[in-house]
């Protein structure tokens, strides 16, 4: 059975500088990772951090750049980036519309999880 939930633009959290709608909490979702639809607002730029989890930017909507470890990166709608675990990253948004990425995470204690939590079953 197909569960779809919807983007709620009037309900975003505001987190790491940018507005968001974390994937989790979904009872309906089994999955291996965590996820968050993201907006970054004209003029704006995400609040620069590391972590300890592999993550993936997938550019939607707009265009952006990217910071990793200092080096800036053109970001636009249809890029994809993978950001390996301690790089310190943000993105940075200089032009005059929203830029919309979706940002998934995971680590080898979520995959675990996952694994034990669904081994002998079937898919």
């Amino acid at each position: 059975m197909v569960e779809i939930r919807n983007l709620r633009r009037d309900d975003l959290t505001r987190v790491y500088g940018l507005d968001s709608q974390r994937l989790k909490p979904w009872p309906a979702l089994n999955a291996p990772f965590e996820g968050a639809w993201c907006i970054l607002r004209s003029g704006d730029e995400s609040t620069p951090h590391s972590h300890h989890e592999y993550e993936i930017f997938i550019a939607v909507a707009g265009s952006a750049e990217l910071d990793v470890d200092g080096v800036r990166h053109d970001f636009a709608a249809g890029d994809i980036a993978h950001l390996p675990p301690g790089c310190m990253h943000k993105v940075v948004n200089q032009g005059p519309e929203d830029f919309e990425y979706y940002g998934i995470w995971w680590d080898t204690e979520m995959t675990t999880e996952f694994v034990t939590k669904h081994q002998g079953r079937s898919a």
